[in-house]
């Protein structure tokens, strides 16, 4: 699941940054989007395109998850693609800068919300998931992924919990910025 988050942000960076570009255009002009190239940029700043490394852990210092060995996060700063905390307090940063953060719930993914728990008939749920802690997905309305965790098993029904799994902690990012660009008209 966290893969395809990371996938997520990066597609949604891409898709945001292609999106801001065409967005440029002169009004009333009768040529195309004029061209535009991705030029090395002195800090992070809105609009930007930045890729960075992290490490994430929760306040008890336990492993959550990390970009070694993998593909860093790249996002377009101040677009919303992060949460609030982390993306402020990266805001001025240079490349090669490294930050420890720490972001509450409220600047994370929020405080659990007692209403994102709903009891279910059991037989809705596949037999070998009806268990306390279990991980699974479902469809929202418009189509999205979602995904929900079983807080309770009862005789003939479980209590799924829909708030993000990491929604009451408190994380501690380890950052390292390993690239900006801003975009420049050629």
């Amino acid at each position: 699941m966290k893969k395809l988050l990371g996938l997520l942000v990066i597609s949604g960076a891409v898709l945001g940054a292609l999106f801001s570009l065409t967005q440029l255009s002169v009004p009333g002009a009768s040529q195309a989007t004029p061209a535009f190239t991705l030029k090395p940029a002195n800090e992070i700043r809105d609009g930007a395109i930045v890729t960075v490394e992290y490490t994430l852990t929760d306040n008890n210092g336990e492993f959550i998850e990390s970009t070694s060995g993998k593909e860093p996060l790249t996002y377009i700063h101040g677009a919303g693609q992060i949460m609030p905390g982390l993306e402020r307090a990266l805001f001025g940063l240079k490349v090669g800068d490294q930050k420890k953060v720490q972001v509450s719930p409220e600047e994370g993914y929020g405080l659990p919300d007692e209403k994102a728990f709903q009891e279910i008939p059991k037989d809705k749920i596949p037999p070998d998931a009806q268990k306390v802690g279990a991980m699974l997905m479902t469809k929202s309305e418009d189509g999205r992924m979602i995904p929900i965790r079983i807080h309770k098993v009862t005789g003939n029904t479980v209590v799924v919990d829909f708030n993000h799994p990491l929604a009451g902690k408190t994380l501690n990012f380890d950052v390292k910025v390993k690239d900006i660009k801003a975009a420049e008209a050629k």
